[in-house]
């Protein structure tokens, strides 16, 4: 069977917020997606109410629900919490509404309660001293038993309130199935290892998608009757569970305990063997499961009061249960611990730009609450080394710092008071002053801020060709505003001696093209000279031919 709680690919955007939500660690971070470990995990849902994309998804059971409840032959199990989901409604009101959607019966959980209750209170009779921990909670049972195994022993083995009503439901109802509806995504994981006892599991936000579905509105119920034998309906509050036992072994202190930071605070102290005599009532969700994951209204102190005032003062009547039938193994599961050399940790420790104790920020933007716990998750293979935001900043600074500084471009940023905020080395020497003594100067002390001031009004240029006349340099200009960090980035690369080969080439051109006009027009006066010379010549020919002909033809006249 599919994990209770599982991840949704594609849709992280690698901002650790699960991974520093997540009491045990079990979320492991690769190709930017935070995926959760199953075996690892205690379902207590705080990464499913923490993450703001939404990458974390319940396993839907609806589909199973439905055909339970069309069979005719389901039980419901409604926890008692339900007033927190379902403002204004009572157990009669919800009772209408699922027996709308196929259920053929509809009880408390509260009274599977009353039956663990019972069978605390019994072993408190004979109890030797050693502490005792309540075992209502599926995710405090797994957080003991997976992460501290030394106080497994302590874990009273007991049915859950769920697992009892689903028992006494199956023997009162032979044939039946159960199905329980609640607040919490680890009673699924319960389910899925006692189907003998609970069918199925609904969150309270499955159950409302199924009655909008077919159109079934719980009816509010503004003058609510309250039964006197209903005082396990405190089970769901803190300290719910001690308010309904009879607590008749002096010896014993009484405590309870909400929320996992108090819980897993609880444990190590008692890991260390020197706590005895004490009973304690734990519970992960703070404000115990009226705040559970799958409650949308977070208005504890509304909802703690409603179920105060829909609580008896006597007991469920239930059928006896003996306390051997009650009973369930809560042995710790085997764990194989990791143990790294100091070697090992130091160079991961090195890999993140830690290389002194100092570096060590243990911020806990990646997570985990100090260097070295992430970088044994790394060893793990739960984390990469690229999950450290203060290395990544260094990193990024200084690649950005290494760019700018060793760009051949100039380059200068203002805020919008035109106030310089950085100047690279290129820059500085163009305008003669040092990148230090620029900063917090105006722009306008050592350049025109014509485009820096089009730039603040929306006229960004890219490649416009200036000249700085004050520095003699010709530039090709890009001048940007950035909305996002309201500033103006102004970078300027030399072009003065492409300019000055240019506008030389220009000029050969011009006195090659003068040069050759002049011999064009010395030859065309050349041309021009021989030509009247040869006419003349070509003339004077003429005239001295023409005589010639004239005085041979008379010549022949004499002698004829």
């Amino acid at each position: 069977m599919n994990s209770p709680l599982i991840s949704k690919k594609n849709d992280c955007r690698s901002c650790y917020k699960c991974i520093r939500a997540c009491p045990t660690k079990s979320i492991t971070f690769h190709d930017n997606q935070a995926s959760i470990l199953p075996d690892e995990c205690i379902l207590c849902g705080r990464c499913y109410v923490t993450c703001p994309q939404g990458c974390k998804i319940i396993r839907s059971d609806k589909e199973k629900a439905l055909s339970l409840l069309q069979s005719g032959q389901c039980r419901v199990s409604l926890a008692p919490s339900y007033v927190a989901a379902f403002p204004g409604t009572t157990l009669e009101t919800m009772e209408e509404a699922l027996l709308a959607l196929g259920a053929a019966g509809v009880e408390e959980t509260a009274i599977g309660a009353t039956i663990v209750k019972k069978a605390y209170d019994e072993m408190l009779e004979t109890a030797s001293g050693a502490p005792i921990l309540t075992t209502c909670c599926p995710a405090i049972n797994e957080l003991v038993r997976k992460y501290y195994p030394e106080c497994a022993p302590y874990l009273a083995p007991v049915l859950s309130p769920m697992l009892a009503h689903g028992k006494d439901l199956k023997e009162r109802y032979p044939g039946c199935s159960v199905l329980f509806i609640g607040p919490c995504i680890a009673k699924k994981g319960e389910a899925d290892k006692r189907p003998d006892l609970v069918d199925c599991v609904l969150t309270y936000d499955e159950l409302i998608a199924l009655l909008e579905e077919r159109n079934i509105e719980p009816r509010k119920d503004q003058n609510p009757r309250r039964e006197e034998a209903s005082k396990a309906r405190l089970f769901p509050t803190e300290g719910g569970i001690l308010a309904t036992m009879e607590r008749k072994n002096p010896s014993y202190e009484y405590v309870s305990l909400s929320g996992m930071e108090e819980c897993m605070g609880a444990l190590e102290d008692l890991s260390s063997g020197t706590i005895h005599h004490g009973f304690f009532e734990l519970s992960a969700c703070e404000g115990s499961c009226i705040n559970g994951p799958v409650v949308a209204s977070k208005n504890t102190l509304k909802t703690l009061m409603r179920v105060r005032s829909s609580a008896g003062k006597e007991d469920f009547k239930v059928r006896p249960h003996s306390f051997e039938s009650l009973k369930i193994p809560m042995d710790p599961y085997p764990r194989r611990e990791e143990v790294f050399t100091e070697e090992e940790i130091a160079r991961v420790l090195s890999e993140m730009g830690k290389r002194s104790k100092k570096d060590e920020l243990n911020c806990a933007s990646c997570g985990y609450p100090t260097c070295r716990d992430k970088a044994k998750a790394v060893l793990q293979g739960k984390a990469s080394v690229s999950m450290c935001l203060p290395f990544l900043m260094e990193k990024a600074t200084s690649f950005s710092n290494d760019v700018i500084e060793h760009s051949p471009n100039a380059i200068v940023v203002v805020d919008e008071s035109l106030n310089i905020q950085l100047a690279n080395p290129v820059f500085a020497e163009i305008v003669g002053h040092s990148s230090q003594e620029l900063i917090g100067t105006s722009i306008a002390d050592v350049l025109e801020p014509t485009l820096f001031i089009e730039a603040l009004e929306g006229r960004n240029c890219f490649g416009r060709h200036i000249a700085l006349d004050r520095y003699s340099l010709y530039v090709e200009a890009t001048v940007r505003y950035d909305e996002t960090y309201h500033i103006v980035t102004g970078t300027f690369r030399d072009r003065t001696q492409t300019v000055l080969d240019m506008r030389r080439r220009k000029e050969s051109a011009e006195e090659a093209s003068k040069v050759t006009r002049e011999v064009i027009e010395k030859n065309m006066r050349a041309v021009q000279e021989i030509a009247e010379l040869l006419g003349q010549s070509a003339a004077e020919t003429k005239v001295a031919l023409t005589r010639l002909s004239s005085v041979l033809s008379d010549d022949g006249k004499n002698h004829g």
